[in-house]
C-alpha cells in the first residue's frame, strides 16, 4: 500500500512540476523545482496573482476544491502534492 501511495504521489508531483513550470516564470526563465518539491513559491519570488492563477489551475487540473485561503496556507510544493493526493483518495 505505501509503494501505491509513493507511486501516486510521484504521478501528482511530476504533473504539479509539469505545470509549475509550463505556467510560472521567473525573468523570462520556468522556475527549477527541486525534486522533493520543497520550494515556497512566494519565497521564490512568484507573484501573489501568479499565485492565484496557479490555484486555479491546480484546481482544474486536478479536479479538487482549492480556494485562495487553501492555496495561503500551503508553504511548499510538497504540501500541495499531499493536499491534492488526499483530495483524490
Amino acid at each position: 500500500m505505501r509503494k501505491e501511495m509513493e507511486a501516486k504521489m510521484a504521478s501528482t508531483a511530476e504533473r504539479l512540476r509539469k505545470l509549475v513550470s509550463d505556467n510560472i516564470e521567473l525573468d523570462g526563465k520556468s522556475l527549477d523545482i527541486p525534486e522533493d518539491m520543497d520550494i515556497n513559491l512566494s519565497e521564490a519570488g512568484v507573484p501573489s496573482t501568479d499565485l492565484l492563477a496557479l490555484g486555479k489551475l491546480i484546481a482544474q487540473d486536478f479536479n479538487v476544491p482549492l480556494t485562495p485561503e487553501d492555496a495561503a496556507t500551503f508553504d511548499n510544493l510538497k504540501k500541495v502534492v499531499e493536499y491534492i493526493d488526499s483530495k483524490a483518495a
